[in-house]
């Protein structure tokens, strides 16, 4: 496994590079080094000042201490939350016998790669992978430190291997984000049942967006709706192509795309100005950008990830042998503000309004 993750990395890392959410290439920026050295030097010294509440709703009865590793792709609210949710479980189980690393890659892949390092330096007992590139990068560098996604769509995607009955195997395991893409499809066409054509924009080097809009387009041509996909390298190529894709089709699906959550502000603007509509993957997406979503809560796969971390650590459970976890509480919402700029006052049945 450990060649094949090899081979996975060597490709990955390239394609990933050029999509950081601050639109930079770390090789070559100096203020991605710096940012790496930031990142790298406060992930050693949060071990000393780890955000453990005071607070916590019980104490764990468990005679051990544990540290946890958090990697988090970007700042945005979907992962935020997810990350959240997770410690806010550990927390409660463990109180004061679990510690946190953390640490933030803002898009940068050599900053990822850093905190890794540093989680495996300082030998922690589990690591968080939050988002698809966190996971990759956390997949190669340790075989034996238990390592759980979130904010993943689908893991034989993301790490290029086959998964059997949801089991990955090995030291990973996790939760899932993907919401029913075939019901996202459908939710096109109960806005616009004469819609022509709907535009795919997404950052390519995001391989859980490549799955979703795959999938996505499958059902969509299965209502006599064309598409075309439109994507971009990173965020300094977003305007150019949404231009583009905005002026091409009646409508815009956007996946759980880490960088066009990053520009989601950016991306409602122009569909404003052009007068179309977008449709999201997720809602807090959907909150910058779109009139509609069917989303999980990114709150509640946290939450569940952090049952998973509680299992393994205190209870001795075996990830090698745990499924991939998902949310089963999605619901169909709309985003009322945005309609409102778009003009669409006649809501389908059975959407709930964005908060």
């Amino acid at each position: 496994m450990k060649k094949a993750r090899l081979i996975l990395m060597g490709t990955s890392m390239l394609a990933l590079a050029s999509c950081g959410g601050n639109g930079g290439t770390p090789a070559a920026s100096s203020s991605a080094s710096s940012a790496a050295s930031s990142s790298a030097s406060s992930a050693a010294s949060s071990s000393a000042s780890s955000e453990v509440s005071s607070e916590a709703s019980s104490a764990s009865s468990a005679e051990k201490d544990f540290v946890v590793g958090v990697s988090q792709w970007a700042r945005h609210p979907a992962l935020d939350a997810a990350t959240n949710a997770f410690k806010a479980k550990l927390i409660e189980e463990l109180g004061s016998h679990v510690t946190f690393i953390d640490g933030v890659a803002n898009g940068d892949i050599s900053v990822a790669q850093l905190i890794v390092n540093n989680f495996i330096s300082n030998n922690v007992d589990l690591i968080l992978a939050n988002a698809t590139p966190c996971l990759q990068i956390a997949s190669y560098a340790t075989e034996t430190i238990p390592v759980l996604g979130t904010s993943i769509t689908d893991y034989g995607v993301a790490l290029d291997m086959p998964v059997t009955e949801g089991v990955v195997g090995g030291n990973i395991s996790g939760t899932s984000d993907l919401a029913p893409l075939d019901e996202q499809a459908a939710m096109i066409k109960e806005f616009f049942p004469d819609i022509q054509k709907v535009g795919l924009f997404y950052c390519s080097a995001e391989a859980n967006s490549v799955f979703q809009v795959n999938s996505v387009a499958s059902y969509l041509h299965e209502m006599n709706i064309q598409t075309e996909v439109f994507t971009f390298s990173d965020s300094n190529d977003i305007s150019m192509v949404l231009s583009g894709a905005l002026s091409a089709c009646d409508a815009l699906y956007i996946p759980t795309d880490n960088t066009c959550a990053d520009n989601a502000e950016l991306i409602g603007s122009y569909a404003i100005d052009a007068g179309k509509p977008v449709f999201a993957g997720e809602e807090n997406i959907c909150k910058g950008c779109g009139i509609a979503t069917l989303s999980i809560s990114y709150e509640k796969i946290g939450t569940i990830t952090g049952e998973m971390a509680v299992e393994i650590l205190r209870d001795g459970a075996d990830i090698s042998e745990m499924a991939i976890r998902y949310d089963d509480s999605s619901v169909k919402k709309y985003n009322k503000e945005m309609c409102d700029a778009l003009g669409i006052t006649d809501i389908p049945e059975g959407y709930i309004e964005l908060e």
